[in-house]
């Protein structure tokens, strides 16, 4: 069965491996802890969705019913792409890859807006991790204001391993940190991943360890920190300004 809301969810077993096997885009599979769902866990691992175990009162609440079989399955708004599906746009158009990483945005409303204000800024794609993320999902869709079906957006496993991966294409990864080198002594040329920290923690340890440098916005205000979409933003059209 199909429950209609924000996030289009689909529970019971029969209903939720008969997306698995479709074509259509599984976000992440929601699985009752403790049941015997092996099978079901393996499909949804081998189509790369995210499995994740809640407890019932979870699952209950997420589902709208108890008579959920133990699974529900949540479906993307959007396909992903991939890295390469990415890198072959800034091949396409000619030019130096643009791409933002969104690393750990867990607000789906964030990941919307910076999604798109990426696709506004003629970014290549955004890149985000599989867990402890916002995902391609209707709330993300509808606050892109449809640039989520426009922006290819990859989702890795291991978001350390695939900026080593651009850095093999020569491009320059730039972290956004409060400590950062003022984002204007900075030459934003060339090739350019952008990444973006989470809300209240900013970038992971291994994340901003991989970046070639870290930027930072001048605070000249009583608040001493932006939203990471605004955040991403500014720097989005910083870059902008060097591409032209």
């Amino acid at each position: 069965m199909e429950k209609e809301n924000d996030i289009k969810i689909i529970y019971g077993r029969n209903a939720v491996t008969e997306a698995l096997n479709s074509e259509q885009e599984i976000d992440t599979l929601f699985v009752l802890k403790g049941a015997s769902l092996g099978k079901l866990t393996s499909l949804a691992k081998r189509r790369g969705a995210v499995v994740k175990e809640v407890n019932a009162e979870k699952l209950n609440a997420l589902c709208g019913t108890e008579k959920h079989g133990g699974a529900a399955a949540e479906l993307a708004a959007c396909s992903y792409s991939t890295v390469e599906d990415i890198l072959e746009v800034s091949r396409q158009k000619g030019k130096p890859p643009f791409i933002i990483v969104a690393d750990e945005i867990a607000d789906p409303h964030n990941l919307g807006a910076i999604i798109r204000t990426a696709e506004a800024a003629g970014a290549d794609g955004v890149i985000i991790p599989k867990r402890r993320s916002a995902s391609l999902n209707a709330t993300v869709y509808k606050t892109s204001a449809g640039a989520a079906a426009w922006l290819k957006v990859a989702r890795v496993s291991n978001l350390v391993d695939t900026i080593k991966r651009l850095k093999e294409e020569n491009i320059w990864v730039y972290g956004m940190e409060a400590d950062g080198t003022p984002y204007d002594k900075a030459e934003l040329s060339g090739g350019v991943a952008l990444v973006v920290g989470s809300e209240g923690f900013g970038l992971g340890r291994l994340v901003r360890e991989s970046c070639d440098m870290t930027l930072s916005l001048p605070m000249m205000g009583k608040v001493n920190s932006l939203n990471a979409s605004v955040s991403a933003g500014i720097l989005m059209y910083e870059v902008v300004k060097y591409r032209k």
